[in-house]
């Protein structure tokens, strides 16, 4: 049997695009003699589709394209196809499924078991779990068929279980001896590594081939790294997909074996590429070492998708000479192209002249387009309009009166010109509210939302390694941070060292730690307690952020859904 598995990019809601690239490839595996044809979870709708599934509407459209556009397609070769599906409308039941189709029919449906309520996933405000699990018969092989959560569950594996049910465990005590898993698993740093290890274990236990097909691409914050593997029975990798990119894995099975397996652009027609000769596989594929090259991959990714599904070509940002910034601008600069890229320079009073300078130099090392508007004038005339004459107070409001000046700028450029404003700040300093609303953080997509600021050095080094010269002047990697907004000011004069606060932000955010659990670990009590009220109170300018792609275990946005009004704070300290 040859299978193709489609590593698809599909956006959510485009049901004709969507349904565009499936029929494309499908023709293209009907031509490579292929007999099935593998598209990721929720393939046609792109996932995830929230609220859009409350629409019996949109509904009806996705079950008028399966049986109108993609079963006729299917005399050829068998497709299984991930898709929202309601067996009886009357009934009210939808469920997160994979359609095997095949010579113009629905041969069967696999519902998803485990549907996953924690984190990004909300999968049970929508879908209804699946009651009954059997194989279906492909090509007279009996194949497990799961859907991504499906496969998280082993026993044997984790040592803490989310479910009582094991989907695969069941589908395997009646027989089956494939397993195919169709997922839209997002990514986050270090996900790749252990989702390939945890698929690789599974197969193994079940001694059988193992197909994994992963969807690509960026929907809003969250990014799917794709990562999509063929793993042999013995529990080795035999092909894995380029992440971040569309690809076509196409793989002979003999004897229930995988005995050929490359991979082809999406858009190349596998016709005319070449069929891979028959030929052992390879001895061993190492898991993915993630580093700074994912993080900066899946950023690229979140950056080009969320233009590009939203209509906007262009973007604009503010270039103050510091770290946050030069690296958004050099993101953004080599996914979209330099000349689709301006940056903005605002000085104000404060404005250091390296500063200027500094980003400057960066812009000309990227070809980027600069724009220079000292802000003095507007500062001016609201200091005197404010404090009636009186002489400034360099307080914060007067700090915060810049950033939103500069903030108006922006978005005056994005309305007149049609460009996306990217914001520049990162998860620190948005996590203890070291940003100003209506300000620095106005814009429509905050790129290194969930981007720490030791991490954001750790890109500016790697950066500038790749290129194997300075793109980011070292000034501004060396120097020390400062927003800049009042004399001699240094971020370091109110927050602890960054290395010393993303520790702090990493217990208390993703770990879920409370005051005393941190201070146990060796923390001074009064700078865990300062840090997590700054969290604590600025939760509502987190609630009117822009969206920020996700490249933590715990972002900011629908990862992460604390209440504004509250009665408990983990700062109060608990006595034992």
């Amino acid at each position: 049997m040859k299978i193709v598995a489609a590593q698809i990019n599909p956006t959510v809601g485009d049901l004709q695009g969507n349904l565009h690239k499936i029929r494309t490839i499908m023709r293209q595996a009907d031509c490579a003699g292929a007999g099935l044809v593998i598209f990721p979870e929720l393939a046609l709708t792109g996932y995830p589709p929230r609220d859009l599934l409350l629409y019996d509407a949109f509904l009806d459209e996705v079950q008028r394209i399966v049986y109108r556009e993609v079963l006729p397609l299917t005399c050829k070769v068998a497709v299984l196809l991930g898709a929202p599906w309601r067996p009886r409308k009357k009934e009210g039941l939808l469920y997160n499924a994979a359609l095997l189709l095949d010579e113009g029919t629905v041969v069967s449906c696999h519902a998803k078991t485990l549907l996953p309520n924690y984190d990004v996933f909300d999968e049970s405000r929508y879908f209804s779990p699946a009651t009954l699990r059997q194989p279906a018969l492909i090509s007279g092989l009996k194949t497990a068929i799961t859907i991504c959560e499906d496969v998280w569950n082993d026993k044997d594996y984790w040592e803490r279980r989310l479910y009582a049910e094991d989907p695969v465990e069941e589908l395997f005590a009646q027989g089956a001896r494939l397993l195919i898993n169709i997922s839209a698993s997002p990514y986050h740093l270090g996900k790749a590594q252990q989702r390939e290890r945890m698929l690789c274990a599974m197969a193994k236990k079940y001694g059988v081939p193992l197909f994994y097909v992963n969807q690509v691409g960026s929907n809003d914050e969250l990014i799917f790294d794709g990562s999509s593997l063929i793993c042999s029975g013995e529990g080795q990798v035999l092909y894995r997909a380029e992440p971040f990119k569309e690809e076509v894995i196409y793989c002979e099975l003999e004897d229930n074996l995988p005995v050929a397996v490359t991979g082809f652009e999406r858009d190349e027609v596998l016709l005319t590429a070449p069929v891979p000769e028959k030929a052992s596989p390879p001895a061993k594929i190492l898991a993915p070492e993630e580093g700074m090259d994912w993080v900066y991959g899946a950023l690229q990714l979140g950056l080009r998708d969320y233009l590009g599904k939203t209509g906007f070509s262009s973007v604009v940002m503010g270039l103050s000479g510091g770290i946050d910034s030069a690296v958004t601008a050099v993101l953004a600069a080599q996914t979209l192209g330099a000349k689709k890229v301006l940056g903005v320079l605002m000085p104000s009073r404060y404005s250091s002249l390296h500063s200027v300078e500094d980003a400057l130099l960066l812009a000309r090392n990227l070809g980027i387009q600069t724009r220079t508007i000292n802000i003095e004038v507007p500062f001016s005339g609201y200091l005197a309009l404010l404090n009636d004459g009186v002489e400034p107070k360099l307080d914060l409001a007067e700090e915060n009166i810049q950033a939103r000046i500069r903030g108006n700028i922006l978005m005056f450029i994005s309305n007149r010109e049609k460009r996306l404003v990217l914001t520049t700040g990162n998860k620190s300093e948005l996590a203890v509210g070291y940003c100003t609303l209506y300000g620095d953080m106005c814009g429509g997509l905050a790129v290194l939302a969930d981007v720490p600021k030791t991490m954001v050095y750790k890109l500016a080094e790697w950066i500038n390694g790749q290129a194997g010269y300075e793109v980011i002047p070292g000034r501004i990697i060396y120097k020390e941070p400062s927003a800049e907004l009042r004399p001699r000011q240094k971020d370091q004069d109110t927050l602890p060292p960054y290395e010393l606060l993303d520790s702090l932000l990493y217990l208390y955010i993703e770990e879920n730690k409370h005051v005393n659990e941190i201070v146990a670990l060796g923390y001074e009590r009064d700078l865990v307690e300062e840090i997590v009220s700054k969290i604590d109170r600025t939760e509502y300018k987190r609630f009117q952020a822009a969206p920020g792609l996700r490249v933590t275990t715990r972002a900011f946005g629908t990862g992460r859904r604390m209440p504004l009004a509250r009665g408990y704070f983990h700062r109060v300290s608990v006595k034992n």
